[in-house]
């Protein structure tokens, strides 16, 4: 394995994702890319995610002013960076892509040729799940290459 895609979006769980992820990589001494996917611009306007990599609120990286699709790539680019500094590894490449999220995840991985795919995976159900979709269900029905799948659900209070 020589190169490993971390796709990554604004929750809250991507700094797990990102940091298993990359301890996966350095475990197979492989490349890491860090891949942001922008789709729709209605999406972003919604956010309202927790800290993250020393964010406060996603209002931070700039999207939810952003007035144009230049103005999201910039603030992915900031968020993609941050992780970067992060993971204490000047060497990490960052990408972000528009598009569908899965179909950008799969071309983005072809396209490097990467040998794993890391994501997360929200565990949505039920009417979320067929209203959202699932980005990790999309891309383990059409890749050709392996995937690392982190479960991001959060744990319920017993």
């Amino acid at each position: 394995m020589k190169k490993i895609l971390i796709g990554l979006d604004y929750d809250p769980a991507a700094q797990k994702i990102a940091e298993k992820g990359y301890e996966l990589a350095k475990s197979m001494n492989a490349q890491v890319i860090l891949l942001h996917v922008i789709s729709d611009y209605k999406y972003y306007s919604a956010l309202d995610y927790s800290p993250i990599l020393g964010y406060d609120s996603f209002s931070n990286l700039g999207a939810l002013q952003a007035n144009t699709v230049d103005e999201l790539k910039a603030a992915a680019q900031r968020y993609l960076d941050t992780t970067k500094n992060h993971l204490g590894d000047a060497t990490i490449q960052t990408v972000v892509n528009e598009g569908d999220f899965g179909e950008a995840i799969l071309d983005t991985a072809k396209k490097m040729n990467v040998d794993i795919i890391v994501m997360g995976t929200h565990g949505r159900r039920g009417l979320d799940k067929i209203l959202m979709g699932s980005v990790a269900e999309k891309v383990l029905r059409h890749s050709s290459i392996p995937l690392y799948i982190i479960p991001t659900k959060k744990e319920e209070n017993k």
